[in-house]
């Protein structure tokens, strides 16, 4: 598309404030007028141009319906093509072999591209082992898988021989893209194994949540295996057991799993299997996980709490809230003295400040003695751009319980 081809958009009066500080996001409320080639309203996902009100170019992005109208894409009068999106590819991979992610014989699973955090607003890159998972949550970003996907080949070459594009169930869903799942190039088998730092687990990512595995929590996970030594765990909201596996990697005398899913926990005694044979220590339960915490006595020395985002928006935030308010009093109330609950929120819309506030009103109903040992974030390689603190979505404490 050439210059004159790109629909402008002109800000209202002061509204480039937040652009001036690089902030990658452009809501509806900003915009004063549109204009394109054709009268008619620009397609969703088009890449567009914005101005100030008093006509200075200021930024580039994907234009799309809703509350944020344009992600920003650079802030520079640049042309959006295959050189353009190898060079972002390019310097989000030299950032995980900066972390020593791309070479890694003990952990093969890893994010290469985290939306914002690597400047590709609405794109999530996961990689598991030579299969790299793609998954758009913006039409822009739809529209350009196939670019992204030669810049994933080029970037990487013979180190990736599948690309998948995972993008049906994340995209808007008035936007009617008519996405279906499937291999943009290459094929691979599912369910594939993937080491994290050491441990095995078999990743389905033609069928299994999000792009297959939560990799978020993979520096979490290897802590919860510092404190497992001799202690009886459970690991609720399990999923496919991630925290179990490194609980009893750890030396836990006994682990319980728990899912409202049965499917999940089905995953997660094939990952016990996987990495212990038969006969691990491990019991699996397919249960609604704050019922489960009802009565629970005092079996347990080490509780994990890590549940779906209970507030993806901040108009559900207060019920939000008490649903974390009472998780937490449940495990607190319960749990052996002497006890470590991992606690976590993976709500965007729940700051750190609140979640703590709301692990401390938690603490005061179950009436224990309660100290902070450590507090969570996610890991380096789901990078946050310091222009967009919203990015920071992954809260987590780590409790000691007198």
């Amino acid at each position: 598309m050439t210059e004159t081809m790109i629909p402008r958009i002109y800000l209202r009066r002061g509204k480039e404030e937040s652009l001036l500080r690089r902030h990658p996001w452009i809501f509806s409320g900003a915009i004063d007028y549109i204009k394109a080639e054709e009268e008619s309203e620009i397609a969703e996902g088009a890449l567009v141009d914005v101005y100030t009100h008093a006509g200075e170019f200021i930024a580039r992005g994907h234009y799309q319906i809703g509350s944020i109208a344009v992600r920003v894409l650079t802030f520079e009068r640049e042309a959006i093509d295959s050189t353009w999106w190898e060079r972002r590819i390019a310097v989000a991979h030299d950032v995980r072999r900066t972390l020593g992610l791309t070479q890694n014989a003990s952990t093969t699973c890893y994010r290469l591209v985290h939306g914002e955090g690597d400047s590709l607003p609405g794109l999530v890159v996961d990689i598991y082992g030579t299969t790299a998972v793609v998954q758009c949550h913006s039409v822009g970003m739809y529209r350009a898988r196939m670019e992204i996907a030669a810049a994933i080949r080029a970037v990487y070459g013979e180190h990736i021989t599948a690309i998948y594009d995972k993008s049906s169930q994340t995209l808007p869903f008035k936007a009617n893209t008519g996405a279906v799942d499937g291999y943009l190039w290459g094929r691979a088998q599912t369910p594939q194994v993937v080491l994290e730092h050491g441990e095995q687990f078999l990743v389905n990512w033609e069928q299994g949540q999000k792009t297959g595995f939560f990799l978020d929590q993979r520096e979490n996970r290897e802590l919860v295996k510092r404190y497992a030594q001799g202690r009886t765990v459970l690991n609720t909201f399990c999923y496919t057991g991630g925290f179990s596996v490194y609980a009893l990697a750890g030396g836990a005398k006994e682990v319980c799993s728990v899912d409202s899913s049965e499917r999940a926990v089905a995953l997660a005694t094939e990952n016990m299997r996987l990495n212990f044979g038969d006969g691990a220590p491990h019991t699996e339960v397919a249960a609604d996980a704050v019922e489960y915490l009802r009565d629970i006595g005092d079996r347990y020395d080490l509780i994990i709490l890590d549940p779906p985002a209970f507030a993806k928006h901040h108009k559900v935030l207060g019920n939000a809230m008490q649903g974390y308010k009472r998780l937490n009093a449940r495990a607190l109330s319960q749990i052996r003295p002497g006890g470590i609950l991992f606690t976590f929120s993976c709500s965007q819309a729940v700051s750190k400040e609140l979640f703590r506030t709301t692990v401390f009103s938690a603490a005061a109903i179950a009436g224990r003695q309660v100290r902070i040992l450590h507090q969570l974030t996610q890991p380096a390689d789901h990078p946050i751009n310091i222009y967009h603190p919203e990015g920071e979505y992954l809260k987590g404490l780590v409790l000691y319980v007198e």
